[in-house]
């Protein structure tokens, strides 16, 4: 029985051990994503804006990520609430630009 149980702690430190070198191989081999400067992120709104807090927030997260990005929230039919909240998304975070559904995109 003891012959089983250093088999599977043999196993098991293989198994262990590969893992850790293929961690260690892809950290130090993986190149950088080459990401683009100044890209502008629209989003178009239009209704309740059910899901814009949740798409602004995950689009700001993207951002981190996209030097010198900006978020420009359109509007293009959003209800007079949804509109409010909007313009507080717009003041709150930054980098976030509210236009209307007409207005060309402001220069970046």
């Amino acid at each position: 029985m003891k012959i089983f149980y250093d088999g599977v702690i043999a196993f098991l430190s293989a198994v262990g051990l590969s893992a850790l070198i293929w961690s260690a191989a892809e950290l130090l081999l993986r190149r950088a994503p080459q990401l683009p400067a100044g890209v502008t992120l629209v989003l178009p709104l239009q209704g309740e804006g059910g899901t814009m807090e949740a798409d602004v927030t995950e689009l700001n997260r993207l951002r981190r990520h996209l030097p010198e990005s900006r978020l420009v929230l359109q509007n293009c039919g959003l209800s007079d609430e949804a509109l409010t909240l909007a313009r507080y998304l717009a003041l709150e975070h930054e980098g976030v630009i509210l236009i209307g559904a007409e207005d060309p995109l402001p220069p970046h």
